[in-house]
C-alpha cells in the first residue's frame, strides 16, 4: 500500500467511497470534492483505493460548521475533515498511517495539534475507540442543523 496525493484521477472512487460512508462524513460530488481537495492542507490517497484523507488549517476557506468551531476556539491546528477507508481494507493500519504521516508533517510545520470530530448521535463507537488510541481527547460538543450530534476531539503535537 502507497499513500500519495489525492489527485483528479481518484475523484470516481473517492466519491464513491466517500457517499458510501456518508452518515460519518456527509454527502460528495464531483464540484464538492474539487473545492475541498483545492482549500485543503493535505489531501492524499491510500492506493488501490483504499482510503483517503482531507485535512485544514485555520486559513482555509471552508464553510464546514464543524471546522468553523474549531476556529473560532484554536488558532493552531490541522483539521482532519475527512478520513476514510474502504470496508474490505479496514484493520490494516491504513487509517492509523494516514494520521502519523499527518501528525509528522503537522508537527514539522509548527502546529500545535490535530483536530477533528466524530458523530455522537449517530454514535461511531469504533471511531471514538481508534482516536481515544491515538492520543485524542473530547474538548467540546455540539448539535448540528441536520440534528446530527458531535464529539470534537483534539490531539496535542510536539512543538
Amino acid at each position: 500500500m502507497a499513500i500519495r496525493r489525492l489527485s483528479r484521477e481518484d475523484f470516481a472512487w473517492v466519491i464513491a467511497l466517500g457517499n458510501a460512508n456518508q452518515v460519518e462524513t456527509g454527502p460528495l460530488d464531483e464540484d464538492r470534492l474539487t473545492l475541498l481537495v483545492g482549500a485543503s492542507y493535505l489531501s492524499q490517497v491510500a492506493e488501490p483505493d483504499l482510503g483517503f484523507l482531507i485535512t485544514f488549517i485555520p486559513t482555509s476557506t471552508y464553510d464546514s460548521p464543524n471546522f468553523v468551531w474549531f476556529v473560532e476556539r484554536m488558532a493552531n491546528f490541522v483539521y482532519v475533515d475527512r478520513i476514510v477507508v474502504a470496508a474490505h481494507a479496514r484493520g490494516q493500519g491504513i487509517a492509523r498511517r494516514f494520521y502519523e504521516g499527518l501528525f509528522a508533517s503537522a508537527e514539522a510545520e509548527g502546529y500545535e495539534q490535530v483536530v477533528c470530530e466524530v458523530n455522537s448521535d449517530p454514535p461511531n463507537p469504533i471511531s471514538d475507540q481508534f482516536h481515544a488510541a491515538l492520543g485524542f481527547t473530547p474538548v467540546g460538543q455540539a448539535t448540528l442543523s441536520n440534528g446530527k450530534s458531535v464529539t470534537y476531539l483534539s490531539r496535542s503535537l510536539k512543538v
